[in-house]
């Protein structure tokens, strides 16, 4: 996919500021353990991981994208960590034998085709009563994307409709909030975008 292609520019100023945003809404959410093992889903160059790896045990960055995971690597060695590793694979086509006690994931499951078995294997990989956090995106007309003509992920979510697939798929106490809104032109037209976080703890 064009994620390939966009590796080495994908930090941007406005995607670094968003990251921040999203970081500080996890530490809202979520009671953080410095004895956690931790796996971020998704998670491209590691902007959200990168403000919040020294909070955790170990941090586990996936992504099936190489490039991606490439620049992810250049800031290991930048910060000198010694608790993140990197990890290429697909999930929905490979399995993972390790067990997380969070996982995370920021703007990367609406790229993601069958939503069921996504949550279902993400479940699968965390301890009981572990906690899985999506940020993403509210469900939108299709403009978020216009400008990657390949896309053929979702626009966006209803957060109820991904609550039942959570709790479908073996979660409970699923809460969500929108927190993050944007504005962007698209053809001469001003429209606003707003991100959602959805925390739900696993059934033991």
């Amino acid at each position: 996919m064009y994620f390939e292609e966009y590796a080495k520019k994908w930090d941007t100023k406005f995607r670094i500021d968003r990251a921040k945003k999203i970081t500080n809404k996890i530490k809202e959410k979520i009671e953080i353990d410095i004895n956690m093992n931790v796996m971020e889903f998704g998670c491209g160059t590691g902007l959200v991981s990168f403000k919040l790896y020294d909070n955790f045990k170990t941090l586990t960055l996936i992504d099936s994208s190489k490039n991606m995971l490439e620049i992810a690597e250049l800031k290991i060695k930048e910060y000198k960590t010694t608790n993140i590793k990197t990890r290429y694979i697909d999930i929905m086509n490979e399995d993972i034998e390790e067990k997380y006690d969070l996982i995370y994931t920021s703007m990367a499951l609406h790229h993601i085709k069958d939503i069921d078995l996504a949550i279902n294997k993400l479940s699968k990989l965390l301890t009981n009563e572990g906690k899985l956090c999506i940020i993403d995106l509210d469900e939108e007309d299709g403009s978020f994307h216009h400008n990657f003509p390949d896309f053929d992920g979702h626009n966006g979510f209803n957060q109820k409709k991904l609550k039942a697939v959570l709790e479908k798929n073996n979660f409970k106490e699923v809460e969500s909030e929108t927190f993050f809104y944007e504005k962007r032109e698209i053809n001469n037209i001003e429209k606003e975008f707003s991100l959602f976080i959805m925390v739900g703890k696993k059934n033991i």
